[in-house]
Parts: structure tokens; sequence; C-alpha cells
């Protein structure tokens, strides 16, 4: 790395913010994942990527464990140790909180090897400050087209390109780096709030050599997010024609795209689909490969309260005790919506650790944080005390998150109180509340399986 690139990174992370007067993570949860990072740098973790996912899920109710991150990331760049897990998730944490810091360390790591990797070219899609727009046209201009695919892709976001030099690179990018940009740049956006509609013709391209179903709902979200009606259409024409299993395929499609478009505007629910799913078609509509058999879609149906996924979920939570990830989410959703009152105790047992397995240690925090969401807080709360000196970091977030979500809620109750008139019960720093719950599809993918897209 050139001298210029690391004296900037060491002059980011010697500039430390104040920390937020309202900090709902414990000190003590605080110290020990500040402790982790500390660890990691000095000799990495063989279950990095486990880390990298529960800093992930911290970072935004944390500014102490952001500095902690940024510290890293400061070294990380100066090293170019652009493919560690830490890297990735550090550098997206400070882009997702607008950390004043993100974008000098994004200057650095973008003129690295390979653009700093996709970690960068993502995190500059949602770093605003305009430094990052004259090397951001540079990469545009990369012989690389996957490279200037991406960078690309982040100055459209940014507002600063009219999207007409990524449609003319869209069918260049060979299926190996569609598959990669789809996973590492796409699925965040599709997370995220919509971009400009001028990214909707390259991803027209990509769609149209797309094999698999699920990366392509991936990109025909963050079209129909951007205002492109151009996919929903595409796919309701599709679910008329073709076998009956494609059919049923292509109306879960339109059904997702048209709860992608809506749920932001919070105009009322879209009512669930009334396709039953199967196994294959839940494999199917993931973006991960086929072959991880993931349950993501399976999961979107039962959070929109769809009751013709219930067999599925029955048959996840067959065999008790509560063996894996799949089964305690399966139960949460049972018992919040279909009467299954006797998987809270199944969940209670999860939680404390009584299970069949080896892995029923790392399935305690994910346990407590579903009882937290089927409003069992009198349960939830001491377990996840308890779950605070676990050796598991999945357990230890989890429980934090849990610990949070109970100050925020007593936070909120106080505030109301002391202002009873005219107050909208916010409470300024306060970012995690009961409007979203703690298990969802992003904070399980991250901290139980370091999935950092």
């Amino acid at each position: 790395m050139g001298k210029g690139r690391e004296q900037v990174a060491l002059a980011v992370v010697a500039r430390k913010p104040q920390l937020a007067r309202a900090e709902v993570i414990d000190k003590a949860t605080r110290a020990r994942f500040e402790g982790e990072v500390e660890g990691a740098l000095k000799r990495r973790p063989p279950n990095e990527a486990k880390l990298a996912g529960a800093l992930r899920a911290i970072a935004p109710y944390s500014a102490s464990v952001r500095n902690a991150m940024a510290e890293a990331l400061g070294i990380m760049v100066r090293r170019s140790a652009f493919k560690r897990e830490l890297y990735t998730a550090s550098l997206r944490s400070l882009a997702d909180a607008d950390d004043k810091r993100v974008a000098a360390l994004l200057r650095g790591a973008l003129g690295g090897e390979d653009a700093g990797s996709s970690a960068a070219l993502s995190a500059a899609c949602f770093c605003t400050d305009s430094s990052l727009a004259p090397v951001l046209t540079k990469l545009a201009a990369a012989r690389q087209s996957h490279l200037a695919f991406g960078a690309e892709i982040a100055r459209v976001a940014r507002s600063e390109s009219n999207g007409a030099h990524l449609t003319s690179l869209a069918p260049m990018i060979k299926e190996s780096h569609r598959i990669a940009l789809c996973t590492e740049l796409l699925v965040p956006l599709a997370r995220a709030k919509p971009v400009p509609l001028a990214i909707s013709p390259a991803l027209k391209v990509l769609r149209g050599a797309e094999r698999h179903l699920g990366r392509w709902l991936v990109m025909a979200e963050v079209a129909a997010k951007s205002g492109d009606g151009g996919p929903a259409e595409e796919a309701r024409e599709k679910s008329k024609v073709g076998p009956s299993s494609a059919r049923a395929a292509w109306s879960l499609v339109l059904w997702a795209l048209t709860e992608a478009v809506q749920q932001p505007s919070m105009d009322g629910a879209v009512p669930p689909p009334e396709t039953r799913p199967t196994v294959e078609l839940i494999a199917r509509l993931s973006d991960r490969p086929s072959a991880d058999r993931d349950t993501t879609f399976l999961f979107r149906l039962a959070r929109a309260r769809a009751t013709l996924c219930r067999p599925m979920l029955e048959a996840c939570v067959k065999a008790l005790p509560l063996s894996d990830e799949v089964a305690i989410r399966a139960a949460l959703y049972l018992a919040r919506d279909h009467g299954r009152d006797d998987l809270r105790q199944a969940l209670v047992d999860a939680a404390h650790g009584d299970g069949a397995g080896p892995r029923r240690e790392e399935l305690r925090g994910l346990a407590t944080a579903a009882l937290w969401d089927l409003g069992m807080a009198d349960v939830a709360v001491p377990l996840a005390e308890e779950l605070s000196a676990s050796k598991s970091i999945g357990n230890v977030a989890w429980g934090a998150l849990t610990r949070a979500a109970s100050t925020a809620r007593a936070r909120a109750k106080a505030h109301v109180l002391a202002n009873p008139s005219g107050s909208d019960g916010h409470v300024s720093g306060v970012t995690l509340t009961a409007e979203r719950p703690l298990v969802h599809e992003t904070a399980l993918r991250w901290i139980q399986w370091g999935w950092l897209e």
C-alpha cells in the first residue's frame, strides 16, 4: 500500500468521535466485543465470520463498538487485508451508520487491489460523501468489467450517473461475476431504501441472462423498488404460462415483488399468496445457491402470516427438542400465529440449552430472542443476562440485542410518562425498538451463519 493511503488510514482512526449519550448495549458486552476485535487483529480466529456477523448486528446500536471497528478497519486497510470478514463487516457497518470516518477509509480501500473488494464497492453505495466521486469515476472506467460495473452501481446509487454506462457494461458480466455482484452488492441494495430508476435497464440485461430464480428475484426487487414496473409485469405473465410448477414459482415471485414495493410505504400489508410452498420452490426462491436448501423464502411467507406455509413449518418442528435454527424460527411463527402454544416451552428449553446434539449451546441466543419476539419478556430478559458470559459470540450478540430492546422499551415508557402531552414516544439516540422483531432474516444470517452480504 502507498504511503499516502497508509497515512490516511492512520489519521482517520485517530479521530474518535464521542460516544452517543444513549448507548443501549451494556458496558460488559461492549468490552467483550472490543476485546474480540483486538484479539482478532493479533491472531485471525477460525470463527472470524461469526464474529464479524455478530459485530454487524451489534454495531448500529453502539458507538463504542463502532470505534473499535473503525480502528481495526484502519489497520486492515493499511495492511491491504481486504479478504478478511472483519474488514467486510467493519467497512459496511460504518457506511451503514454514516460514520464520518468511513469516507477516508473507503478512499484508501478503493485505491487498493481489486478496488478493496466488493465490500468497498457495496459500502460506497451507502456513503454520501462527495469526495468518493473521483475515485468511483476512475474505477468505472477500469478494464475489468466487473469492477467497472460495481463502481458504476455505486455511482448510480449515489445519483452521480444516469445509468447509461452501467447498461453498456451489463452484457460483459460473466456468470461467476454476476453471482458475486448479486450476493455482495444487490442483496444489500434490495434491503435498503430505493435507488434511482437509472439502475433498472442494466438489471434488466442481467435478469435476461440469469437462470437462478432467487438471484433473478433480487435483481427484480432492486429494480421494482426504484420504480420499474417491468419485473412485476414479467412475473405476472410468466405465472400464467408453462407447467404448474413454473406458474407456482412465478406467482410467488410476483407476490414478493409486490410486497417489496408496498412494505416501505406502510400502506398496509400485502395479502399473503395463495400458492402452497414446497421444499423445491423455497430452495429455488432463495438468493443462496440451490444446494444450500436455504429457507429464507419460507420465513418471508411466515412473516406475512401466510396460512398455506403452516404444513412446512410443522414439518420443521416435527422432532423435539428443537435442534437447529430452522426449527427455532418455525416454532416462533407457529406459536405466534398458529396456536401452537406448546412450542413456547420448547423454545424455553432451547434457550436453557436443553436439547439434543452438540450445537445446542449455539442455539440458546436465537431461542432467547425468539421468546422476546413472542412477548415473553419476563422469561427472555433473565436468560439474556446469562448469555453475556457465553463462549459463543453469537449468543452474546443475541443476548445483547434482547437486553437492548428491553432497555429501549423502558426508556420509551419513561419518556412518555415524562412527556404525557404532545409526545410521540420517540427517544433520541435509541434506534432499537419493539417495531422490528429481533429474529429477522438479516440478523439471523449475520449472527448464526456469518453471511455478511
